[in-house]
């Protein structure tokens, strides 16, 4: 029975989303990298070089723990830090292509699996998720 009220969508929704994230977190193509590192990889992907303190605001964390994530990104030679193009007193991330072979792996990985479980729906269960899927983007962007 679907919810009837704001409060129980609102609850519903969280479970269900919350449930898939974590099934497709465990879908990860290689757990030796942290959740956090993944997103700032992917961030740094679609974002394209970006000075630290934009990518912590970018990603929700205090600058201080962006910094150790990039650091140990940059260890294992995923990301690499260069000088502003303008302001050379700052230094922006760039993803490498280790980087971006890493993201690929992980990301053809977890959609596999969710195209996978897609195909068990039925055609008007897809439709359904295709046009639900506007209104997920916008609550993404609040």
């Amino acid at each position: 029975m679907p919810p009837r009220t704001q409060a129980g969508l609102a609850s519903s929704l969280r479970i269900a989303i919350g449930r898939l994230s974590r099934r497709l977190r465990n879908e990860r193509e290689d757990d030796s990298l942290t959740l956090n590192q993944l997103a700032t990889l992917g961030a740094l992907e679609r974002l394209g070089p970006t000075p630290v303190g934009e990518l912590a605001a970018h990603e929700r964390v205090r600058p201080p723990s962006m910094t150790r994530t990039v650091s140990s990104l940059e260890e294992l030679g995923l990301v690499v830090r260069e000088p502003h193009a303008v302001d050379r007193r700052l230094a922006v991330v760039r993803i490498t292509e280790a980087g971006l072979g890493r993201t690929a792996a992980d990301r053809k990985r977890r959609d596999a699996w969710l195209a996978h479980r897609l195909r068990e729906l039925t055609r008007e269960e897809r439709r359904q998720l295709r046009d639900v899927l506007p209104i997920l983007e916008k609550l993404t962007r609040s």
